[in-house]
């Protein structure tokens, strides 16, 4: 049991049945216990791993990736580069690596980070230590300015609401408590209006997941590149379209019961791409294209055998697994996936189709 466990379960016996939106918020953002505020989740000490960290040459493509789109786009003079939920800084640090030859870039740019962990801000500054971050709570707080923005892996842990198809409506899944154990059961079926255009594509027994905080933050993010210019990029697991059960859990890098230790392991759900293209108004999107197949029409294997001739032994067979994991299908290569947002009428970025 965890502290947070005893709290949830006191709120519950007051107040009733929580959304699953309300546990994940809980038991991720918890002020005192949450999962995010007291921990670095990241690595082989933590639950789980993120591309930038299997790879130095993930963040290296990303980084030139941006830097094409900021050539692309005029060059402004000063733009924001940012990232939203940036980790350990991983991905930051690799992408102003790899542009520091780019003439003008960094002394273009403004850093930005969005990040609600005290611990992982403190990493962030501890691996960015060269540059003067500035950081945030929330998007909307950015300057209003031309936007290189990179999110990678926050959609994901965005809280959701999970609906399972009735005959008489939609049965949404609700955090309970059966003695002094937290259990998911579903509420009565009733209509949901949000729902209504899903009814042509589920079948009853089907779920469909929504994450509420999902659009207004890239509608925010939209508003800004078609106001100013820029760019997003956005990789995550998930797919086009919302179907199924998804909501998981990570402790020690395998799955858990996402309701025996709330606030002691990480909860995430698949990403809904076409709902963020839906919600990117005034923007043009990319199509969502696998992570795999980005990273190899941006050259990671000729990066990766470049890297390679200065290796031998356990490193070399430690780089040659870390360009399959992030590449390969059956890793992380077709689970993950990327959507690209430009201003309407501007050149999508390097790796990027319609």
């Amino acid at each position: 049991m965890t502290t947070l466990h005893d709290i949830l379960i006191r709120q519950i016996a007051t107040t009733g049945p929580i959304t699953l939106a309300d546990y994940m918020t809980q038991c991720l953002l918890h002020p005192e216990h949450g999962y995010y505020t007291t921990r670095d989740p990241l690595g082989s000490a933590g639950d789980f791993t993120t591309a930038p960290e299997i790879s130095q040459m993930f963040g290296e493509l990303i980084g030139l990736c941006l830097a094409q789109t900021w050539l692309d786009q005029g060059a402004p003079r000063a733009f924001t580069l940012a990232e939203i939920g940036p980790g350990r800084g991983t991905l930051m640090a690799d992408i102003l690596r790899a542009t520091r030859a780019v003439p003008g870039f960094h002394a273009a740019a403004d850093l930005h980070l969005i990040e609600a962990s005290p611990t992982l801000r403190k990493a962030q500054a501890d691996r960015l230590t060269d540059h003067t971050p500035t950081w945030h709570d929330s998007i909307t707080t950015l300057p209003e300015a031309p936007l290189l923005l990179v999110a990678n892996e926050f959609f994901d842990a965005l809280p959701i609401r999970q609906f399972t198809r009735d005959d008489k409506g939609w049965r949404e899944t609700m955090v309970a408590v059966q003695d002094t154990t937290l259990i998911a059961g579903l509420s009565d079926p009733a209509p949901i209006e949000m729902l209504d255009h899903r009814l042509d594509d589920t079948e009853p027994g089907q779920i469909v997941e929504t994450c509420a905080p999902a659009a207004p933050i890239t509608a925010e993010i939209s508003r800004r590149i078609a106001t100013y210019g820029g760019t997003a990029l956005i990789f995550d697991y998930g797919d086009w379209h919302s179907r199924g059960d998804t909501f998981q859990a990570l402790r020690n890098h395998h799955p858990v019961d996402p309701f025996a230790t709330p606030g002691a392991a990480d909860l995430t759900a698949h990403v809904d791409f076409e709902a963020l293209a839906l919600a990117a108004t005034g923007v043009t999107h990319s199509a969502m294209t696998t992570q795999g197949v980005f990273l190899e029409r941006l050259g990671i294997t000729a990066r990766a055998q470049t890297l390679a001739t200065s290796l031998t032994g356990t490193a070399l067979e430690s780089h040659i697994q870390a360009h399959r994991r992030l590449t390969h299908p059956q890793e992380m290569g077709s689970l993950f996936k990327t959507l690209a947002l430009v201003p309407t009428g501007a050149p999508l970025p390097p790796g990027y189709d319609q």
